[in-house]
């Protein structure tokens, strides 16, 4: 584990680079924080995007940035975002979520989604209900009870990627305009704001009342506050470190990126 001290600064909004990772994480798409068990997941693609290659995993890593194990779950395919509900784990896999057990690492269920191609992001309200992504068709599926329904779709939906539940309604994170919304409880959609018309948003993390942390696969991560501007706070283009689905911890102000073709998680101090 590599430690550094960097502070990358943009208007009133600062990210310190912490620690980051060993390189030994195959194409880490998302991270998620368990609070709980202070430990992150990370999906690990190991592969193609888009690809049922079978070669997809879930690694474990301390939130200090040591790696426990690179391939805790083995078995997937291309896995991306990633929810949790008591003491499962779900994950996007292409067509498919799979539920992870965590207290025994062993997968139990494997939930189908009819017509999905590329599910992408998951997030879980508080009543457990699971939604995912599917950037190829735009959809918001939702899983519950062991079951799935289309949820929500829209035209306005360029590639729709990042989801977040919040209080009744999910944030959405779109990476093919830069666009983020909020669709309501009622299914009514509204856009909040554009991070950046170049952007390819990806993850999405609450920082504060109606205030954001959005990231974009390309290497960039911006802050949205409650008006709806947005300020770019990280641009890691030039080092080719991606940043792709973001975690955040409230208590200790950490937030967690994923580079992707970096192949470690990268830890940064945020303050406002």
């Amino acid at each position: 584990m590599l430690c550094l001290f960097l502070t990358i600064a943009s208007s009133a909004q600062t990210l310190t680079l912490l620690w980051k990772t060993d390189t030994l994480l195959r194409v880490p798409e998302s991270v998620l924080l368990d609070v709980k068990r202070s430990v992150l997941y990370v999906s690990c693609i190991d592969g193609k995007s888009g690809e049922k290659d079978g070669k997809g995993s879930i690694a474990k890593v301390t939130t200090g940035g040591k790696i426990i194990s690179a391939e805790w779950v083995t078995g997937l395919d291309a896995p991306k975002g990633m929810g949790l509900f008591k003491n499962n784990l779900y994950v996007a896999d292409l067509s498919r979520v799979v539920t992870i057990d965590i207290g025994t690492g062993k997968i139990t269920a494997t939930i189908n989604i009819e017509g999905a191609t590329f599910l992408n992001d998951i997030t879980v309200d508080s009543k457990g209900n699971v939604f995912v992504s599917d950037s190829d068709t735009g959809k918001i599926h939702k899983l519950s009870n062991g079951k799935a329904e289309l949820y929500f779709e829209s035209k306005d939906f360029k590639r729709i990627n990042g989801l977040l539940a919040r209080k009744g309604d999910l944030l959405v994170a779109d990476a093919g305009n830069g666009s983020f919304y909020k669709l309501s409880g009622a299914k009514e959609l509204t856009k909040l704001t554009v991070t950046s018309p170049e952007a390819r948003n990806d993850g999405i993390v609450a920082v504060g009342k109606n205030e954001y942390i959005v990231s974009s696969w390309s290497g960039e991560v911006y802050f949205i506050d409650a008006s709806g501007k947005s300020v770019k706070m990280l641009d890691t283009k030039a080092q080719k470190l991606n940043s792709a689905d973001v975690d955040y911890d409230a208590k200790t102000k950490i937030l967690f990126v994923p580079t992707f073709f970096g192949n470690s998680v990268m830890a940064y101090t945020f303050i406002k």
